[in-house]
């Protein structure tokens, strides 16, 4: 039950990048975190490129493309080589969807304690407790 937020900016992107973004960090997500893509949320909000900046420099004025992902995870559910793939692996897909990063792009994947994360007004405590009586 990730939920993915992701903002980029791209000079020049193409229709359906939204669409190809959220499809994207989805099956991500289900590949290298082994999460279910049955609950898994995503938001995409663009932003233009003359409004990033990095270094004092504006993508646009860069010719460069950047993002920040965010996926939120339950706590202990993956190790630090399935986080290291998601990192590498999300970097390298948007850069092909995309075009050329800047970087400066980044993805954090922030486990959160099973007590203090959910959906559907219960958190993924209480689902395992459920689950798992006795």
């Amino acid at each position: 039950m990730p939920m993915i937020t992701i903002r980029y900016a791209a000079p020049g992107e193409g229709a359906g990048t939204r669409a190809q973004l959220a499809a994207l960090a989805s099956r991500l997500a289900a590949e290298r975190l082994g999460k279910d893509p049955g609950v898994t949320a995503v938001l995409v909000e663009p932003a233009r490129a003359e409004d990033w900046f990095v270094a004092g420099r504006s993508l646009a004025e860069q010719g460069l493309a950047a993002f920040w992902l965010d996926i939120k995870i339950t706590a202990g559910t993956n190790t630090k080589d399935e986080t290291a793939a998601f990192v590498r692996e999300a970097f390298a897909a948007f850069g092909e969807l995309l075009g050329p990063l800047h970087e400066e792009s980044y993805v954090l994947v922030h486990a959160a304690d099973g007590h203090a994360y959910g959906y559907g007004g219960r958190t993924q405590e209480g689902r395992w407790a459920a689950a798992h009586p006795g």
